[in-house]
């Protein structure tokens, strides 16, 4: 019998009979539909959370929200208290393993994920059987957007631990009906002859793996340029929507290369279109705003906060994501309603140095040192000297008689931010390679001051 699902196509919801994928029957959706709908399930969580959620039960009613309370508005949405990540790890410390924020009982839960722990100890998120279901038709957006089809051949290139980026990605590409295939446990020499083997369209990594599978593929005469492969999909680090990184990957292997940006406690929140002008936010299943991380007034460009609505069992509601990011209200070309972030995520609020006064991103770093081929990988270190903060960049050349590169860099970095740094070469192979997110840079002033 052939099955029957709903997905984004345009500011319209496309229904697709998988049977005939040229058979659809389009129900307009504009900013207003958009933006009812959101409320309808905006009310629906709160209604099932305050009956259930020991968390955001105490939360909601200390800023008097109740059962009776109606959100007929954007302007009542906003009413609900922020949620921040201490609040979150404060309780699952205060609360072993899982917290509060659950609003079931424990054996309705199917599945445990946790976040990096890149910036304090790791989230442990619960899932049921219908929020994993959600998940992968988040994920299916993410695919639809970038074109993938059932005909498609996708290879995850990484090993399949708690982080949950990936599982999802598998996920939904079964949601897809895609043809998959796992990378776990093996070799970067494998995977990349699994994909070559397999004649895989899709790849899916981070953006530092796919450069570094791209490199060994080099050393070992491997022409991936001219494979199959035609799509690139990434996660868990900014370098996809970096215009060097970006490019530099497009060129590695030849293919177009997409941003996708999620996480573990919110969901897979933002995807690229074929238009690749910004990321889009996912606004049929969550809703976005903008912040001044200060304030907490609304901004064109500072913090970026999101409810996601079809998480109702470990749900995060108007939750401070630490996200620095700017908002594209121009039309796509693409036809979706969905607003837009330029850049995708800028970078971590709690992930900014100050370096002489000058507020630096390391993806500000990387997209400028990205635009130097002959740069393999590099590290950046930050340290205080005296009275003065001194910024150093190790860098790997494929060209180690150019002696000049260093210099070449650090004028780059002064003309694009203002800032002196010191860059200078190292050999091959002397830094650390990554499969999930880049830890590339080192901020050793914390260490001097303890």
């Amino acid at each position: 019998m052939p099955q029957t699902v709903e997905r984004p196509r345009g500011d319209a919801i496309t229904t697709v009979n998988n049977s005939d994928r040229d058979s659809r029957a389009v129900k307009p959706i504009d900013r207003t539909g958009l933006t009812t709908i959101q409320l309808e399930k905006l009310q629906r969580l709160i209604s099932t959370v305050l009956k259930g959620n020991p968390f955001y039960r105490e939360k909601l009613k200390s800023a008097e929200i109740c059962e009776e309370t109606r959100f007929d508005s954007l302007d009542e949405y906003r009413r609900l208290p922020f949620t921040t990540k201490e609040e979150l790890s404060t309780d699952q410390t205060s609360n072993p393993p899982y917290g509060t924020n659950h609003t079931f009982s424990q054996d309705q839960y199917v599945r445990v994920h946790q976040t990096s722990g890149t910036t304090g100890a790791p989230l442990r998120w619960l899932d049921t059987t219908e929020s994993w279901s959600w998940w992968a038709q988040c994920w299916k957006t993410v695919y639809d957007a970038a074109g993938v089809t059932s005909t498609d051949r996708i290879f995850f290139a990484f090993s399949f631990g708690p982080f949950i980026g990936f599982w999802s990605a598998f996920e939904g590409a079964e949601r897809l009906g895609a043809l998959s295939i796992p990378g776990g446990g093996m070799t970067s020499l494998q995977r990349l002859s699994a994909i070559l083997f397999n004649d895989i369209s899709v790849l899916v990594c981070t953006p530092t793996y796919a450069l570094h599978l791209a490199e060994v593929a080099e050393s070992e005469g491997m022409d991936i340029a001219n494979s199959s492969v035609r799509a690139t999909i990434h996660a868990g680090e900014p370098g996809a929507s970096l215009p060097s990184t970006k490019r530099r990957i497009e060129s590695a292997w030849g293919a177009k290369c997409y941003d996708h940006v999620g996480a573990t406690e919110v969901g897979a929140w933002g995807f690229e279109c074929q238009a690749q002008v910004g990321v889009h936010l996912n606004e049929r299943e969550f809703i976005f705003e903008v912040i001044d991380p200060t304030t907490g007034s609304y901004a064109n460009e500072g913090e970026l906060v999101i409810t996601n609505l079809g998480r109702v069992c470990m749900p995060v509601i108007r939750y401070r994501t630490g996200d620095h990011v700017k908002l594209h209200d121009d039309d796509c070309e693409c036809g979706l309603s969905y607003r837009r972030l330029d850049g995708g995520v800028i970078g971590r609020l709690d992930d900014a140095l100050i370096v002489r006064g000058v507020n630096v991103y390391p993806s500000s770093i990387e997209n400028i040192v990205r635009g130097f081929p002959e740069v393999g990988e590099f590290a950046v270190d930050v340290y205080r000297r005296g009275a003065l903060d001194e910024m150093e960049i190790r860098l790997e050349s494929s060209t180690p008689e150019r002696s000049a590169l260093g210099d070449e860099v650090s004028k780059a970095i002064r003309k694009v931010l203002g800032l002196r740094v010191t860059a200078t070469l190292v050999d091959h192979g002397a830094l650390p390679r990554f499969e999930l997110k880049a830890h590339r840079f080192t901020d050793r002033r914390k260490d001097e001051r303890g």
